[in-house]
């Protein structure tokens, strides 16, 4: 199963990203080896993600979040609801 996700850093700003496994990302993240961009912004933490049915999917639907601006990003978040800190982790 791969995921979409998308991360609310220290100042705010929000990052989003793909991985197969969102505990083990989330922990790279916020021990500072996934990314520069998160590495600089720590603590993160998770506030959105959904399921996609393969990588490639994964990867195409990254593409076009990233794309979004930041309120319909915002949007989808409160959509979404919060993320219980023990799900999905």
């Amino acid at each position: 199963m791969a995921y979409v996700y998308i991360l609310e850093c220290s100042d705010g700003s929000l990052y989003t990203g793909w991985t197969n496994d969102l505990k083990k990302r989330l922990k790279a993240h916020n021990s500072g080896t996934a990314s520069k961009y998160t590495r600089a912004r720590l603590p993160v933490r998770m506030v959105y993600f959904e399921e996609a049915e393969s990588k490639s999917a994964a990867l195409k639907r990254e593409a076009a979040l990233k794309k979004l601006p930041r309120a319909q990003k915002l949007s989808l978040i409160e959509q979404q609801g919060p993320v219980p800190p023990d799900r999905p982790l």
